[in-house]
């Protein structure tokens, strides 16, 4: 061990750690097989000290992933005996109350040894396209409708992949080559890990984690402390109504705030639906701290240290803690809105730092080969393109068009979707006035055109959000355009939940929502609205409602 430990040093090994998991995360997006995984960044990837608390993430994934991997690898260190482990073990699971909240996900963990010891672990976690069962929609009555669920297990022994599970794995798949090489793309994400972990140990000639963990985590917690005390203690409460599946929806929060913490509790949100939009509890924590983590202390890197203050709860039963077997495929759906829910709390303590509601849902698009098209011999196919909406307007700045926000999973692009699918996708445009008006404009949704390629019918999968009820502007900021899918001809719009059969003749149009507007529309600059009429964000009608600003 050497003598010199200094801060100096320790941060410089801590900037280390800090590029090895991005290594790791971009191992895992080279190597996967899913258009989502690769192209689209649906993962996450960290380290964590031989406790299991996580001293860094890759930026590269997203909140869904990377704070539920924080608390997922704290179970399997508990399920599974250090003293049992051997060099060369990786342990996995897909439980979507220990993992990242629905099956598609897996996790894996993988124990680092150095001197015949355990000194640390790495993880990742990335989506498969289809794990059987009734695919990846909103359908199942229950968590067995919805695919294979896979307790905590070993995957790997020793180097030596367990044959059976890979097996069962690809047995219960429409997509079993896809599933079995993002399995393995997870193995040489843990893997180059773990190398990598080693060098900079001997590089730095330290034996354990313990001194520079203790570092990261303690100095971590100590500035996200500071940056809560600047927010005005209190009690803050906020409700977001949103479209639902049977019904209409209520989700609330109270988000209270001390010198030691910040807490935000779910009661009096609506309870379970009987489809799969339903959120675990991890999932929903996820995303409600990562939103309080955008203004609180953003600038202090993700681990155990700056994620302990934040803590989140709810009732049993309510649709953001959902019990098992709830089908939860879909959790996505309400999950992502929880960083809109609780940033309507935050608002009222720091009216100037917090941004107008957006699309926060990615209009995530499950599609599969319709059933007689397998049993005829035709092409079949599972594909999950992802498209997203504006963000809301921020307090300085316009919203983000077409942007992954929260989620962090970018947009499917045209070329991959038709090249794995057998859809046309005709046009792919940003959508005009979709943002709602404000000094600051909300950022725009976008439109997407597309038919069947070879005149076989497929299947849509749809869990969607923000349809009726848009993202809200904030102080005077107009709400953005709700969603919108239907036939071109059709004489009503389709809803936002449920099984959708394109036939070979359908043309399908999704318009993603935009983002709300910040500030009196009136106050708007003048070159910023002539700006966006000679860029056709805005049309003329669309200018009027910048008042005296157009």
């Amino acid at each position: 061990m050497p003598t010199d430990l200094s801060p100096a040093r320790l941060q410089v090994m801590w900037n280390r750690l800090l590029a090895v998991v991005e290594e790791q995360g971009q191992t895992l997006i080279r190597a996967a097989f899913s258009p989502i995984v690769r192209e689209c960044g649906d993962i996450s990837a960290g380290i964590f000290d031989a406790e299991g608390r996580m001293l860094a993430q890759a930026v590269t994934g997203t909140p869904g992933h990377i704070n539920t991997m924080a608390e997922a690898v704290m179970h399997l260190r508990g399920h599974f005996p250090v003293q049992d482990m051997r060099p060369g073990d990786i342990y996995m699971t897909n439980d979507p109350w220990l993992a990242s909240g629905h099956l598609n996900d897996f996790l894996l963990m993988m124990p680092a040894f150095k001197n015949g010891k355990v000194v640390g672990f790495t993880s990742c976690t990335s989506h498969l396209v289809d794990l059987g069962g009734l695919g990846m929609g909103p359908e199942g009555s229950d968590i067995y409708d919805e695919g294979l669920l896979i307790p905590p297990c070993k995957l790997i022994e020793q180097g030596v992949p367990n044959a059976l599970l890979l097996d069962i794995v690809r047995a219960n798949s429409r997509e079993p080559i896809a599933n079995e090489g993002d399995i393995y793309a997870l193995v040489a994400c843990c893997e180059a890990g773990v190398n990598r972990l080693l060098d900079m140990m001997d590089e730095f000639g330290i034996d354990d984690l313990d001194l520079l963990g203790s570092y990261i985590i303690d100095t971590s917690r100590r500035g996200t402390l500071e940056a809560i005390a600047e927010v005005p203690t209190g009690t803050y409460i906020n409700v977001l109504r949103m479209d639902g599946y049977e019904k209409e929806l209520e989700l609330h929060a109270t988000l209270t705030v001390s010198k030691t913490g910040m807490h935000v509790d779910f009661t009096g949100t609506s309870g379970c639906s009987g489809k799969g939009i339903n959120v675990p509890l991890n999932y929903a924590t996820a995303y409600t701290v990562f939103a309080l983590r955008c203004i609180v202390g953003s600038d202090i890197p993700n681990n155990a240290g700056s994620l302990e203050p934040f803590t989140v709860d709810g009732p049993k039963g309510c649709i953001l803690n959902a019990q098992r077997p709830a089908p939860v495929a879909m959790r996505h759906t309400l999950g992502q809105v929880t960083p809109d829910l609780v940033l309507g709390c935050l608002h009222q303590a720091l009216p100037d730092q917090v941004p107008a509601e957006g699309a926060s849902c990615m209009f995530d698009l499950p599609m599969r080969h319709a059933p007689e098209v397998a049993r005829d011999g035709g092409r079949e196919f599972a594909v999950e393109p992802v498209h997203n909406g504006g963000t809301g307007a921020r307090p300085h700045a316009d919203g983000l068009s077409a942007t992954a926000y929260p989620s962090g999973v970018f947009g499917s692009q045209v070329e991959i979707t038709e090249s794995v699918a057998p859809v046309t996708i005709w046009k792919r445009e940003l959508r005009q006035d979709s943002g709602g008006a404000g000094k600051y404009r909300g950022g725009l949704g976008q439109r997407i055109e597309m038919t069947s390629a070879n005149g076989a019918p497929f299947l849509v999968f749809l869990s969607v959000e923000r349809l009726k009820f848009p993202a809200l502007g904030r102080m005077g900021g107009k709400p953005g355009a709700p969603g919108r899918i239907r036939f071109l001809g059709g004489e009503n719009d389709i809803p936002g939940k449920g099984e959708l059969r394109v036939e070979a003749d359908d043309y399908l149009i999704f318009e993603t929502p935009g983002g709300g507007g910040f500030g009196d529309p009136a106050a708007r600059d003048p070159q910023a609205i002539s700006l966006d009429l000679k860029r056709g964000l805005i049309s003329a009608e669309g200018a009027k409602s910048y008042g005296g600003a157009s």
